[in-house]
């Protein structure tokens, strides 16, 4: 136990460059002191002692900001930074070396029993505000830029942004146009200036017809 432990500070050294030692680490990291609840809520929950767990999961909600059901299944040096608005629902699986930024959700899509949340593979990283969302898999190595909407499985060694989430880059060649997390896709936008380029066409059919009747008002005085 005491090893694990050490082991979630070196991550926050290796992870956070603001950390300075391992006593602010232990005090004052809301996501460390998420991870640590959720390991007792979840031991418990797999020891059908699930009113006490879900009890420990709502009261580390409520000092964190963070919301992990105790059903969900956490691999080794998770590592959530900052952390405010992080939702991992039931039957999450997150594999190891993971990082997840604020306001990162991963979650199901409808009222469905069984299997409905995502499995996050190892070394992935999740950025500010994404969304992941139903039974799918984000393979090992995968950086899911920030906002985007994940809705389907993701390969191995890929990264992904957008909404809904497009891979841009796997295996270290350029799939689509990459995108930094500042610039992200606008589908809102896109749609906007497709229509303006219809209107736009649209006006100039329409002052061709109208120069055309014109034309021909005058021949036929």
């Amino acid at each position: 136990m005491f090893k694990r432990l050490r082991e979630d500070i070196a991550v926050v050294f290796d992870q956070d460059p603001a950390a300075r030692h391992s006593l602010e680490i232990i005090l004052t990291y809301s996501g460390l002191h998420a991870i640590w609840a959720h390991r007792l809520a979840h031991w418990l929950y797999n020891h059908k002692v699930i009113l006490i767990a879900k009890i420990i999961s709502q009261f580390s909600r409520f000092l964190t900001g963070i919301e992990i059901h105790p059903g969900a299944k956490i691999g080794r040096r998770f590592f959530i930074d900052h952390g405010v608005g992080v939702v991992i629902g039931e039957t999450c699986e997150i594999g190891n070396d993971v990082t997840l930024f604020q306001g990162v959700t991963l979650g199901g899509t409808g009222k469905e029993k069984g299997k409905r949340h995502p499995i996050i593979g190892n070394h992935v990283l999740i950025a500010s505000g994404a969304t992941i969302l139903g039974s799918i898999t984000i393979s090992n190595n995968v950086r899911v830029g920030a906002g985007s909407v994940v809705l389907k499985d993701i390969p191995e060694n890929s990264t992904v942004v957008g909404v809904p989430g497009q891979v841009v880059w796997q295996n270290g060649i350029r799939v689509k146009n990459d995108l930094n997390h500042g610039e992200l896709p606008d589908p809102m936008n896109e749609k906007i200036q497709q229509m303006k380029e219809e209107i736009r066409q649209l006006k100039q059919e329409f002052e061709r017809l109208k120069e055309g009747r014109e034309v021909n008002d005058i021949e036929g005085l």
